[in-house]
């Protein structure tokens, strides 16, 4: 699409590999899990899985209590990683309420543990005389946008996808054409969920969550790994900062990337099960969007999260497109499947990719499946020249998304 240029002038992280974008990155570097047992999960009746990826010390205390108190846990990573990306890209504070502006920032649900609490107490006598007031905007749909905006004062649109583990992509997505098209100069945009057993639980359901593994918490997930036995959840929070290149070239802000070309498709095949053909559409119409070739990607940040049906597929459309001439890796190893944070994270830490000319290898890949042969796996950290990046998304629910960023270029 060759619009205006987006270019991405700020990242906020929170992550179970650390709190910022630098932390997150250096973490990656060398290799690090932030996958662990979580004890809580041993007392929910049925569940086979305890592994999670959580965040850690997070001090929502740090926000005023007139924001805080309308947040969940995802909408104070939202809000803190949305400050973070601000202060990256040193956005003017009086821009904030100028119109210019907007927020496209998603989670998978409401909060689930609000609710939880709530209905523990309601059922008690079912009254409703302890409900606070702040209740309903910790639950409703777009917490994470509405309290981003609210407590920062934006003006502009604000957008409040759900899209499950392809939420954030999308809303990179679709903040990068509303800022192509012209209707907004800036835009925060990603994705913020919360861990809850009921997360947990919707994978173990499904056969699709890590059991195998819960006391060696560091040797899952295994993407493309013949051992794999499904996926970690996780939680956390990935936000950019997007501006057009002439807003971020006439404030002098320092460019980290350009965002190139998005895709995002249904695939109707099933709601559950995951399509080689829609996964392969997806990636094409991407490339066609940022008018690129195969052969012009560098390398492939993969949504394989560990599971036996997804990594394949994946796999599959990867050769077909690709065959094994680009380096591959999933980071799903390292910091568990954090959902509706999942795209953003996995995005910022390609851009950390970009910045320092290294590739970070798929962790806990030792013997790779035959089924996912093919393509270049990266079982090691590499050092190679890289200004491409082709990053994917595929969500439970039909929903595909492709974004592709290179390094920028500058005139």
């Amino acid at each position: 699409m060759s619009l205006t240029s987006v270019v991405i002038t700020g990242i906020g992280v929170i992550s179970p590999l650390g709190n910022n974008y630098e932390t997150l990155v250096e973490q990656l570097f060398r290799g690090s899990s932030g996958i662990a047992e979580l004890p809580s999960l041993r007392a929910v009746g049925g569940l086979r899985s305890r592994l999670a990826a959580t965040v850690k010390d997070v001090d929502a205390k740090q926000i005023p209590r007139k924001h805080r108190r309308s947040m969940s846990d995802m909408s104070v990573y939202a809000y803190l990683a949305s400050l973070q990306a601000l202060t990256m890209a040193d956005f003017p504070q009086e821009q904030l309420g100028s119109g210019e502006l907007g927020v496209t920032i998603g989670s998978t649900l409401g909060s689930t543990a609000t609710s939880e609490g709530f209905f523990q107490d309601y059922f008690k006598d079912y009254s409703l005389e302890r409900m606070k007031s702040g209740l309903f905007f910790q639950l409703m749909g777009h917490s994470c946008a509405a309290n981003v905006a609210q407590s920062l004062g934006i003006t502009g649109r604000v957008m409040a996808l759900s899209a499950a583990c392809a939420t954030s992509c999308q809303a990179i997505g679709y903040a990068y054409e509303q800022i192509a098209f012209g209707k907004q100069q800036a835009i925060l945009c990603g994705g913020a969920d919360e861990l809850h057993p009921l997360t947990v639980a919707t994978f173990d359901v499904l056969h699709a969550a890590s059991t195998a593994w819960n006391d060696s918490p560091d040797q899952a997930p295994g993407p493309f790994d013949q051992r794999r036995d499904g996926v970690v959840c996780g939680e956390g929070s990935g936000v950019f900062l997007l501006e057009s290149r002439d807003s971020a070239q006439r404030r002098g802000a320092a460019i980290l990337a350009e965002v190139v070309g998005f895709a995002t498709t249904s695939d109707t095949s099933s709601i559950a099960n995951p399509d080689v053909g829609a996964m392969e559409r997806c990636m094409r119409l991407a490339l066609a969007d940022a008018d690129l070739t195969p052969a012009d990607i560098d390398y492939i940040n993969a949504h394989a999260t560990g599971t036996g049906q997804g990594d394949i597929a994946e796999a599959e459309a990867l050769r077909t497109i690709f065959s094994d001439t680009v380096p591959v890796s999933s980071l799903k190893g390292h910091l568990g499947h954090t959902m509706a944070a999942s795209g953003a994270i996995e995005l910022a830490a390609s851009v950390g990719m970009l910045k320092q000319q290294r590739l970070f290898a798929t962790r806990n890949l030792v013997q790779i499946d035959e089924r996912c042969r093919g393509i270049q796996h990266l079982q090691h950290n590499e050092e190679r020249p890289v200004s491409t990046i082709l990053k994917n998304n595929f969500a439970m629910g039909g929903i595909n998304c492709t974004i592709i960023i290179r390094s920028h270029a500058r005139d």
